[in-house]
Order: structure tokens, then C-alpha cells, then sequence
């Protein structure tokens, strides 16, 4: 089948991908596996439920649950219908969840079981468009329709008209509306982006095009379906046969990644970031000779994938080293990823050189790569030919990029967008003359490599007049062991600072080892000496920058970053804004000398 719609790739999968665990989900303490055939049946029977409830061509519906099957299976339900899935991130509050609902003109709503049914119970009021709420789990509630229920009213439609389902997942077309995803807005008010099934289908076959997957993968998926890049890869995965398996939630993905070994894992950074600074946390409680040996062993790695990564010969001594190095201590690293990864992929927001230096060191492939929810999501990729550190790579088939004189990343292609929903003159804001204005600032190297610099709006400039790009300074910061967050602040003012939440584990520690007494962490931050230890921390973190880039003060904060007070977007990014209104007080006194 010549697949151009995401009904006829479900389609294609469900008949070319005959395999007992399609996907695999955690029941009872144990994973078990989802046929094709069920897989298959279920999404029919949702979908030819959600016809006998109502749900036309065309029409909007919600999906507010966790990862899971479910979820899957009721986005091509609904796919498979002519419909458009909305899916909203289970973090968000519930006036956020009731702008989506409200915006989005959806009809029905899909929730994953009790907690998140409150959250759609509380504004219930609020969304009189809304006709009816599908839960996947039982209840006890009787406006509430069991996902088992619709179900059986799917499957006795489909009984009644056999050839209706397949007839209408054929119908839809390419250029349809497959579905809104709205932006999880670092700035202002999120725009529900309108992507079709074009826009997705031709992205999907470019990341095949761009790397090897197989029905024989096995993939752990944790990030939120929600997030465009989990959703499209998901489609992407399917499309090839591949296994997924679903992660129990964010904080068990260490355990699950050791029980369902998987050999590909999609992430965004601050996973990695975790993984990093845990194996590190490890090696240096153990003693002088294990680490000794674990640093020998990672700098052989690191020599070893920079000749691989460069194209040049290993040299057989290295070869040789390499092989050790593993032996003695790289192999328990990569069993904590459950031992069979072929590769990692990063997106979302910059992965540091570091970071990625030391996965490739430990035998462990990242991929980095490039994209934005307006453009279904991926516009570039560093693959297993084409890689490049620090550079989230090259243009993926079909894309075209180009740089604007104000440094801003122009973009091309069949992936990009239909435009904002009900937003007119903001789609003519970023949609010029065929190509899509991302936002992110950045250049494109002399091999073809884009690097990203920072976001257009995020950009200080100093009251010099210097241009500060924040994110590459934040990422050299959050390497520092002492550092878990950091966000650079200074525009219009005379230098660049750094609100900063320390590692109160090891910043703790560090203060019992100098005698330095404290009784609550506000103490602890207030005192001169401890902020002048993190400010030298942070001067070791950023070495080689312009002197109008150095952080000349820092301010230590006593807590993280938080989504409940709207300081992080669901994909854990840094609503800068936010931020520096939440904190002006403090800002304005790192400047009042």
C-alpha cells in the first residue's frame, strides 16, 4: 500500500506487521505483550464506537491520559474516522486544560481514570459543547461512559456494517486535518497548531529514511505522547512493525528500561542530563583505584568514538583498549539501559557536547536532532552516517533551511504546518512566502550541520548593547555538579547574572566538609561564602566566554523551577518570562549596587 494518510498506515501495519507483542504494557508486576490482532480489533472498535455516539469527519476530540495503549489505539480510533485527536498534557492545570477544550471546539473527551477525570469534572461547567467523557478505566460514575462500553457498541455498529471502517479510514485524504497539538508556549497563551495527515505521514517516512529501525526494535516510551516528537515517532515506529513498550511513568523508566531492554529510546535531554549525573554520583563514592579505572576507561571511549565519529582509522592498540575499557567498567553502564540500545534520540532542547561525549564514550548512541511542533516535528537529524557533536544535524529528506539576516532559522517543507487554529494573523506571522520563521537563532556549518544558538525572543542584550544567547551558558552551567538549574538573566542591565538552584545534596555536604553551619537551606544560600563557592563553580562551568558573556553574581534559589507555578512548560522547558517576573525582586537587587 502507497501510504499518504496516517488511516492507511494503520492499515498497512495491522496486515504487514502480524506479531504477538505489537506492545507491551506493565500489568501485575510483569510486562505483558498486545498482539496486532488485538491491537487491530480494539482501535476498530473504538473507532466504529466513537461513529455510533456521534463523531463525524472533522470533529474534535480530547485525549488526557497517560501513556499507555489506550491512548494509541484511540488516536487512530479516531484517525481511522476522519476525526482530529487533541491531545493535552496531563500536567497542565485545569484553566489550562479548560482553554483547550474550550479553543480546540472539541466534542468529546477521552481520560485516562479518576485523577484526571477531576480535573475535567472541575470545569465541566465550563465546556457545555462537550458531549460526552470516555474513560479508560472503570469509574464509579454514571455520566461517565467506560472505555469497554464504547467498545461494545463499536464492535455491534461493525457487526451491523462490516465494510463501513476500512471504507472510511480509505476516505481520508492526505491534505486532512489529522490534528491540533497546541504548543506548550514558553511565551504567552499555547496556539493549537494544525497539522495534517500529510505533515505527519511525510515526516514519519523521513525519519525512516534518515535511520534503521526494524519490526525486530524494541521501543521504551516514556515522554509524553502528548509531545509531538513521542507522537510522531510512535507513528514511525508502528509504521515499521516495531515493538513499544510503555515506561509506568517518568520516575520508574530506570527499572523499565531494565526489564524491557529496549534497543531505541526517544528522550529530551534532562533525561540524559539524570542518567549522567547519577553514574557519575556513583564512581565517585567508590575508591581511588575503581576510579582511576572508570576514568581511564571512559577517556579510552571518548578516543575511540572520536576516530569513529570522524571517519578515521582505529588503530589497532585503541581497538584493543577499547575492548578493556568496556570489560572492566563501560559494560555496567550500558546495562543500566537494559544492555541491547542501538541508539538514542534527543530533541526538544539542546543536548550538551558534554553529555553527548559521554554517552558516545560509553558505546552508547544519542542522535540529536532539530524540530518544533509546527513542523510535525523533525526538520534535522545527525544519524549514524551524517554526525556531528554540538550540531543537532542535518536536514532530513524533504526539508528545506535557510538563515535569515536577523540569524533566525527559516524552514521548508512538506512537514510544515497548515497554520494556528482560529489564529489568522499569527499563522501570517510565521508563515511567509512558503517558508515557516521557527523563532531559534542559529547558522548552518560548513558540512551542512545546523547549530542552534538560542530563541530569538530568549536573546539579551546587554545595556552595551552586547548579544547574550542564555541557553549554551545555562547548559555549561548545568554540567557543574553543584548546579541542578540555571537561568541567565541581564538584559539592559550593565552585566550577565544567574539565578541558580544548587545540588542541596552535594552543596550540603560541601558545607559540613568546611564547618560551615546552617539549620534550613535559606541559611545555607544566604550566607557569602557559600554563594562565592557557586560563583566560582559557575566560573570553572562557562570557561572561554566574551567578557561581556562571564556571569559576574549569581543569586542561589532555594527551590527548582516549577510547572504548578507555570516557570516550566509540560516538556520541562524554561518559561523564562515567567521566571524573571516570579523573581524581579531579586533580579532588581543583584543591580541595585
Amino acid at each position: 500500500m502507497n501510504v499518504e494518510t496516517l488511516s492507511q498506515a494503520f492499515l498497512n501495519t495491522i496486515r504487514a506487521y502480524v506479531k504477538p507483542d505489537i506492545m507491551m504494557v506493565k500489568k501485575e508486576g510483569r510486562y505483558t505483550p498486545i498482539s496486532t490482532a488485538d491491537f487491530a480489533a480494539d482501535v476498530r472498535a473504538i473507532s466504529m464506537g466513537l461513529r455510533s455516539i456521534g463523531l463525524r469527519p472533522g470533529d474534535k476530540f480530547i485525549i488526557f491520559s497517560e501513556n499507555r495503549p489506550e491512548w494509541v489505539m484511540t488516536d487512530f480510533a479516531g484517525l481511522c474516522q476522519g476525526a482530529v485527536p487533541v491531545p493535552i498534557y496531563t500536567s497542565l492545570l485545569p484553566d489550562q486544560v479548560r482553554y483547550i477544550i474550550s479553543d480546540s471546539d472539541a466534542r468529546f473527551v477521552f481520560c485516562s481514570g479518576t485523577d484526571l477525570l477531576a480535573k475535567i469534572q472541575a470545569i465541566r461547567s465550563d465546556l457545555p459543547q462537550i458531549e460526552r467523557i470516555i474513560a479508560f478505566d472503570p469509574v464509579d460514575n454514571p455520566d461517565v461512559m467506560p472505555l469497554d462500553r464504547l467498545k461494545r457498541l463499536g464492535r455491534e455498529l461493525d457487526a451491523r456494517d462490516p465494510e463501513a471502517f476500512e471504507k472510511t479510514a480509505l476516505s481520508v485524504r492526505p491534505d486532512d486535518l489529522a490534528s491540533i497539538v497546541y504548543t506548550s508556549g514558553t511565551t504567552g497563551v499555547p496556539k493549537g497548531v494544525m497539522l495534517t495527515h500529510a505533515n505527519f505521514v511525510s515526516n514519519t517516512k523521513a525519519l525512516d529514511a534518515s535511520i534503521e529501525f526494524t519490526d525486530r526494535d524494541v521501543i521504551l516510551s516514556f515522554l509524553p505522547l502528548s509531545h509531538v516528537l513521542e507522537r510522531m515517532t510512535t507513528f514511525s515506529f508502528l509504521y515499521k512493525g516495531s515493538t513499544i513498550a510503555y515506561a509506568e511513568s517518568i520516575e520508574t523508566v530506570a527499572d523499565n528500561l531494565v526489564e524491557v531492554r529496549p534497543t531505541i529510546m526517544i528522550s529530551v535531554p534532562r533525561l540524559f542530563d539524570k542518567f549522567y549525573a547519577r553514574v557519575m554520583d556513583n564512581v565517585l563514592s567508590q575508591s581511588a583505584l575503581k576510579r582511576k579505572i572508570f576514568f581511564w576507561a571512559l577517556n579510552t571511549g571518548k578516543k575511540y568514538s572520536s576516530k569513529k565519529l570522524n571517519k578515521e582509522r582505529i588503530p589497532a592498540w585503541l581497538a584493543w583498549e577499547r575492548k578493556l575499557a568496556y570489560k572492566l567498567a563501560l559494560h555496567k553502564i550500558v546495562e543500566r539501559t537494559g544492555g541491547r540500545v542501538r541508539f538514542f534520540v534527543s530533541g526538544g532542547a539542546p543536548l550538551s557536547s558534554e553529555i553527548a561525549q559521554f554517552f558516545y564514550g560509553v558505546g552508547i548512541t544519542i542522535c540529536e536532532g532539530y524540530g518544533l511542533t509546527e513542523t510535525a516535528p523533525v526538520l534535522t537529524f545527525n544519524n549514524f552516517e551524517k554526525v556531528k557533536l554540538g550540531t543537532v544535524g542535518v536536514p532530513v529528506p524533504g526539508v528545506e533551511l535557510k538563515i535569515a539576516g536577523d540569524g533566525e532559522i527559516l524552514a521548508k517543507g512538506p512537514n510544515v504546518m497548515r497554520g494556528y487554529y482560529k489564529l489568522e494573523q499569527e499563522t501570517k506571522e510565521v508563515l511567509k512566502d512558503g517558508w515557516f520563521h521557527t523563532g531559534d537563532v542559529g547558522y548552518i556549518d560548513e558540512d551542512g550541520f545546523l547549530v542552534i544558538t538560542d530563541r530569538k525572543k530568549d536573546l539579551i542584550v546587554t545595556a552595551g548593547g552586547k548579544n547574550v544567547a542564555p541557553q549554551p551558558i545555562e547548559n555549561m552551567i548545568k554540567n557543574n555538579p553543584y548546579v541542578l538549574n540555571a537561568v541567565i538573566v541581564g538584559n539592559g542591565r550593565k552585566f550577565v547574572s544567574a539565578l541558580i538552584v544548587p545540588d542541596f545534596d552535594k552543596l550540603e555536604d560541601y558545607a559540613r566538609s568546611k564547618g560551615i553551619g546552617f539549620s534550613a537551606r535559606r541559611e545555607l544560600i544566604d550566607k557569602k561564602e557559600i554563594v562565592d563557592f557557586m560563583l566560582e563553580q559557575v566560573g570553572k562551568s562557562t570557561p572561554n566566554l566574551a567578557s561581556f558573556e562571564t556571569v559576574k553574581k549569581v543569586v542561589l534559589l532555594d527551590r527548582d523551577f516549577e510547572q504548578e507555578l507555570d516557570e516550566l512548560t509540560p516538556t520541562l522547558k524554561v518559561r523564562r518570562k515567567i521566571v524573571e517576573d516570579n523573581y524581579k525582586s531579586v533580579i532588581d537587587s543583584i543591580y541595585r549596587e
